[in-house]
């Protein structure tokens, strides 16, 4: 019986591996990301599904701890300061939000026909955004520490927070007798004392103890043990924030934070990440698990209303909220896309409303499937809007535009390619024009000091506005293959005075900037390669100057090759002119 049974676990953890290892590269490869990849494949194995799983809360709450980790490795990345920078949007922009979404959703409730307190209470709850869903989709396109991506974390944050006066807020509406209103009252105080004094132990912790405990632990060169300590901190964090009746994603935030200055940083970061992308994947396999498509077939007419209107009015209010606070139309749609879903910590409101008796088990049960709907539609919503939505202007505050510039050299494209490229320039004393047609790219350069104009080089009439035509040289440093070889062919033909440099992605890409007539171009690997192959030789034995002679002739073997490559493929015609620009290039690199 007990293999029989070891054997039953063991094909339910088969089963989640299986189904997450399945779905998510097959949703990832149709465009529809990660996360509706966990939520479909929930689906298919839960209890409404093949039924290989009955009580997919079980895996929630286990599965909670991917989140718990998440906002502990956002919280590393929140340095005391930094989130004091962000003092406003939490509690300025999050609050502002979140009384705004509250009262229009608690209409739409009313208009449902509910009562005040059902209607507030399911309001409250689909305010509450899904923190795993919304992370990780900002992680996925890299938004997270972008300016609007920060605007949407300080809001995150201030709604986690708010789960705990919510809870209390529950309490107060719960049928009682008077003589039970005294004595919640009192136990409502003694729950604030908790609280804060859970928080002043987990402060004191994090500023006194922690960094030593690493400290000694470090010296110990124990790694397994490092890793149980990081679990240890996250997990002590949480619960000690469990008990004083706080959000156990919270306390592991706020342990984040406490650590984020710490030499152990990046070490605790790289052994909470493996349990952290497992977990997190978990967590969304039991969110799919959880829809009841029974409630959602008895009542659908209820349930695809309720999560159409309140994602209808969420998404206007935040929008709104966001264009009242500065934003552009641009970023301001863009949250209120990512944002317009209800989240996990709604199941923990609902949860402790149907336990108060404010709400009974069929609104429990219908508003449930609402928000899990609202979650699996979030991604297809985000992909939507990314594909069809035509997306604003960027706004050119603070930007000044290309016009009659000249100088010795002309950078196209200020990216880490491009800033490291003029160095070298501004060392010479030479003049220099630098253009790119990302705004945040040209702010961030104007705050080190740089002045970059914003212009599309792959445009005739902006490379002779940025002074091409009279310049000795014009570096094409862009993040774009077919726009680089784009740009290579114009320029060579707008300015031919100048000579073209350009960042090359690889062999193929080298190939056709020969083509393009390009006079010089690097492999963006080819180089650091090399060096790392002459430490290697020498790493042998060799002396530096034997090590030198290899690697020149490693270099005449490519450029051989390159050649070659270039005489048989369709560039033959060109392919004697051309193998001096190789040889120029040593190789081709």
């Amino acid at each position: 019986m007990a293999v029989e049974g070891s054997a039953g676990n063991l094909l339910q953890v088969v089963s989640l591996l299986g189904a997450a290892v399945i779905a998510v590269p097959l949703f990832k490869r149709l465009g529809f990301g990660a996360v509706l990849g966990y939520l479909v494949a929930g689906l298919v194995i839960g209890p409404f599904g093949v039924g290989l799983f009955t009580d997919p809360q079980v895996i929630l709450h286990t599965a909670e701890l991917g989140v718990v980790m998440f906002l502990f490795v956002i919280g590393l990345e929140m340095r005391p300061s930094h989130l004091w920078m962000l003092r406003r949007s939490i509690f300025g922009l999050g609050s502002l939000q979140v009384v705004v979404c509250g009262a229009l959703l608690t209409l739409v409730g009313l208009a449902f026909g509910f009562s005040w307190q059902v209607s507030l209470i399911s309001a409250m709850g689909f305010v509450l955004t899904s923190t795993a869903i919304v992370m990780q989709l900002l992680g996925e396109r890299g938004d997270l520490a972008a300016p609007r991506g920060q605007k949407i974390v300080a809001i995150l944050l201030f709604e986690d927070l708010l789960i705990v006066p919510l809870l209390a807020l529950v309490a107060f509406m719960a049928p009682q007798a008077a003589g039970e209103m005294a004595v919640s009252a009192t136990e409502r105080w003694i729950s604030v004392g908790v609280a804060l004094a859970a928080i002043g132990v987990l402060v004191a912790v994090g500023l006194w103890l922690l960094n030593p405990l690493f400290r000694v632990l470090a010296n110990a060169k124990a790694r397994e043990v490092m890793t149980a300590a990081a679990l240890l901190v996250v997990l002590g964090s949480a619960l000690l924030m469990q008990l004083g009746g706080l959000s156990m994603a919270m306390g592991a935030f706020l342990a984040g934070v406490l650590l984020s200055e710490s030499t152990f940083r990046h070490q605790l970061e790289a052994d909470i990440e493996p349990f952290r992308g497992l977990l997190l994947g978990l967590f969304f396999l039991g969110v799919g698990m959880s829809l009841d498509l029974s409630v959602v077939m008895r009542n659908w007419p209820l349930i695809v209303s309720g999560v159409l209107s309140l994602m209808a009015v969420k998404a206007l209010c935040i929008y709104g909220v966001a264009r009242l606070a500065k934003s552009s139309h641009a970023d301001a749609l863009d949250r209120a896309v990512l944002m317009a879903q209800g989240g996990e910590f709604a199941f923990v409101l609902f949860a402790g409303a149907l336990a108060a008796g404010v709400i009974d088990p069929i609104v429990n049960a219908n508003m449930t499937a609402i928000v899990v709907l609202s979650m699996a539609l979030t991604p297809l919503f985000v992909l939507c809007h990314k594909r069809f939505v035509r997306q604003a202007e960027a706004s050119m505050a603070g930007v000044e535009a290309v016009t009659d510039c000249k100088a010795s050299v002309l950078i196209v494209g200020f990216g880490r390619v491009g800033q490291i490229a003029s160095q070298g320039v501004l060392a010479r004393g030479a003049s220099l024009t630098i253009i790119d047609n990302d705004t945040q790219v040209i702010r961030d350069a104007q705050s080190y000091g740089f002045k970059v104009y914003y212009g599309d080089g792959s445009r005739a009439d902006v490379l002779h506005a940025a002074g091409a035509h009279s310049a000795s040289a014009v570096l094409v440093c862009i993040n774009d293959r077919a726009a680089a070889t784009h740009i290579a062919e114009l320029a060579k033909l707008a300015c031919p005075q100048a000579r073209i440099l350009v960042r090359a992605f690889d062999r193929e890409h080298a190939l056709e900037l020969a083509a393009a007539g390009a006079d010089f171009f690097v492999r963006e690997t080819f180089e650091s390669a090399m060096l790392l192959g002459r430490e290697a030789v020498i790493a042998t034995g060799a002396s530096s100057e034997e090590a030198d002679e290899i690697m020149v002739e490693v270099r005449r073997r490519d450029a051989d090759r390159f050649d070659l490559e270039l005489a048989g493929g369709a560039f033959a015609g060109r392919a004697l002119l051309l193998s001096n620009v190789v040889a120029k290039d040593d190789a081709g690199a």
